[in-house]
């Protein structure tokens, strides 16, 4: 990686303010002080190794849960520098863990071009909500140690050896009087660090687990960067061009894009800013979106491709099947957005058009079979757009002519205040029977479903529109399908998904948020998506009251708990529940429908990359991948009714 040639030592350190506000507000510099702040902490520091890689001088990055929920991050880096820095009047390492807003990352002679985090005030605000942090460097050939507690400097730095090298250690444990919980999630760390590799092109970083007895471990290193990340999220899709195109370009915005297209048919762009995944999108994206669909429709006419009377391809068209990632480098970003993850410098977009114009252009003329086979697929997704909408104005016209344009098997509830409504989309018209008798109509709406569903994974929209299993749905819940989706007109806050607890039921769930994911959403990214968790079995005996279990772990802590009470197994009477309609409905309320008493599984979308490849793997087209998911986690399956 080329280096950044420039000046790193204290002069380059400098300090806006001081660090008192950061424990009694954690929430303002971590966003929160959940198991997602707690990761934030891991990502701060493990980023300022980054942009040691990013500036060229680190290769390498070990990351370390020790027993009792202990981090040690380790880089090859330049190590922190130790000389005393002229303003604190303090070592410059202490500053930079003791000082917000003291790092290398600010104004014209920076220690950073580019950076990411939280553009210098991670190493100073994670210091402030820990326990305790220690912090060792290696740097001109001496080894240097210094500690904090709480964020209060308990030994200076300290100059204890001789060293070969460079780099920074930093071992900290998170203050469990700040945090809700300690407990690291070793899959949500090695997912960050594997994204980081693939966008740190050569830069090796190893996560290992060490609170088990079998550690855990996992090493990233992807010498072809973008094009390795798009290759790992397209590894289970048929592909159209089976190398990525791969355009990048330096200067003052450095702009780095991999693409791919597969036969699927949904739209996957992942936009990133110093590394930052800026998932509200902005600038970057605008520009990367108007280039793409300016570029294939001029090449299209300039080689006849579309003739004079054709209309232009939609951007929606030129998009379908497409998988991006597109990586900018900003020295100073400003984020917009709700979560602070929208990139909004206006010159950006500018930069990256007219890369994306100047290096697709040469790519398409220089390799026209792949230019045809994607211009091919576009054109083929623009006539079924069009067969899309007049296929929604048919569906639109019908339902202006009837009396109502619900669906006819919904029992809707009284109340039509959004927030306090859900709808129960339930599996068959028995279980949908006992539902609606059982249900509470003032808040409550049934809508039974009934046959197999379509695949969406595997059909377009204009496939969807009338779809005798899916029309329901989208009337039900009141705010259209795809681009056409409206957050704020949904009928329900409560979308839940009611099936029965065997095969076919995961199956009916699992084509239903297939639905939702590709053609709805916003309903799972707002939170409006829960499944039902109907009991798997009732535990009854004369003169006692029946208690059902959820699992087999609970029916195992309920035989417990009554023999304690001297009433024995062979005493009680036991029913294996194999669908909602062997419940009458008072049983169907009492269990999985009051809201006192009943169980929902909130569907969240934390990571869009892994939700799309599991989508693809259980829902597309390729069979071996599916095969071997199947073979591999077959053991895991309980309850599997023959």
């Amino acid at each position: 990686m080329e280096k950044y040639e420039h000046k790193y030592g204290a002069e380059q350190i400098q300090v806006l303010e001081g660090l008192e506000a950061v424990r009694k507000r954690p929430g303002m510099y971590i966003g929160s002080t959940s198991v997602r702040g707690l990761h934030h902490c891991v990502y701060e520091i493990v980023d300022n190794g980054v942009d040691e890689a990013l500036a060229g001088y680190c290769t390498e990055i070990n990351v370390v849960i020790e027993p009792g929920n202990i981090i040690s991050v380790q880089d090859n880096g330049r190590g922190i520098p130790v000389e005393i820095h002229p303003k604190t009047k303090i070592s410059t390492a202490e500053t930079v863990y003791t000082v917000l807003h003291a790092g290398g990352k600010f104004g014209g002679d920076s220690g950073y071009k580019v950076s990411g985090g939280l553009h210098g005030v991670g190493a100073s605000v994670v210091n402030a909500l820990s326990t305790w942090t220690e912090v060792t460097i290696k740097r001109d050939g001496y080894l240097y140690n210094m500690k904090f507690e709480k964020g209060k400097t308990v030994q200076k730095l300290e100059k204890i050896g001789e060293a070969e090298g460079s780099g920074t250690k930093v071992r900290f444990l998170a203050d469990d009087t700040i945090f809700e919980s300690l407990e690291y999630e070793y899959e949500v760390l090695e997912k960050r660090f594997r994204e980081i590799a693939f966008l740190t092109k050569g830069l090796k970083i190893t996560i290992e687990d060490k609170r088990e007895e079998t550690p855990k471990k996992a090493e990233f290193c992807y010498e072809g960067g973008l094009i390795s990340f798009v290759e790992f999220l397209n590894k289970n899709k048929e592909k159209l061009n089976k190398t990525p195109i791969y355009v990048e370009k330096g200067g003052e915005v450095p702009v780095e894009i991999a693409i791919q297209y597969t036969t699927s048919y949904s739209e996957n762009i992942y936009t990133f800013v110093n590394n930052i995944n800026t998932i509200e999108g902005g600038t970057h994206l605008e520009g990367f979106k108007r280039s793409l669909t300016k570029v294939f429709n001029d090449y299209a006419r300039n080689h006849n491709i579309l003739k004079e009377k054709d209309n232009n391809l939609q951007g929606e068209d030129i998009r379908e099947g497409i998988t991006a990632v597109v990586s900018v480098k900003v020295k100073e970003p400003q984020f917009e957005g709700q979560t602070k993850t929208k990139l909004g410098n206006s010159e950006v977009t500018g930069v990256v058009q007219s890369m994306v114009n100047e290096s697709l252009t040469t790519f398409l003329e220089e390799n026209p079979n792949v230019a045809k086979s994607i211009l091919e697929k576009c054109i083929s997704a623009s006539r079924a757009r069009e067969a899309a909408r007049k296929a929604r104005e048919l569906v639109r016209k019908k339902n202006s002519l009837e009396t109502s344009t619900l669906p006819g098997k919904l029992a809707d509830c009284s109340s039509k205040v959004a927030d306090e409504c859900e709808v129960y989309i339930v599996e068959g018209d028995s279980a949908g029977g006992s539902a609606k008798q059982g249900r509470d109509r003032k808040f409550q709406a049934i809508l039974p479903l009934w046959g197999k569903m379509l695949n969406v994974e595997k059909a377009r929209a204009d496939k969807i529109y009338g779809n005798d299993k899916l029309n329901p749905v989208i009337l039900a819940v009141g705010a259209g399908i795809g681009a056409d989706f409206d957050i704020t007109k949904i009928r329900y806050g409560k979308v839940i998904i009611m099936a029965d607890a065997d095969v076919d039921g995961a199956h009916i769930r699992t084509l239903l948020l297939t639905f939702f994911f590709r053609y709805m959403r916003p309903l799972i990214e707002n939170g409006n998506v829960y499944l039902a968790q109907p009991p798997l079995y009732k535990l009854s005996k004369k003169g006692m009251e029946d208690i059902y279990c959820y699992t087999d772990e609970d029916l195992e802590k309920s035989y417990k708990e009554l023999e304690e009470k001297g009433i024995t197994r062979d005493q009680l009477g036991l029913q294996r529940y194999k669908g909602l309609g062997e419940m009458n409905p008072e049983q169907l309320w009492d269990t999985t429908m009051n809201p006192e008493t009943r169980i929902l599984v909130k569907v969240t979308m934390e990571d869009a990359i892994k939700a799309d490849e599991i989508f693809t793997l259980l829902m597309g087209d390729e069979v071996e991948p599916r095969r071997e998911f199947i073979q591999k986690n077959a053991k895991y399956v309980k309850n599997l009714d023959i």
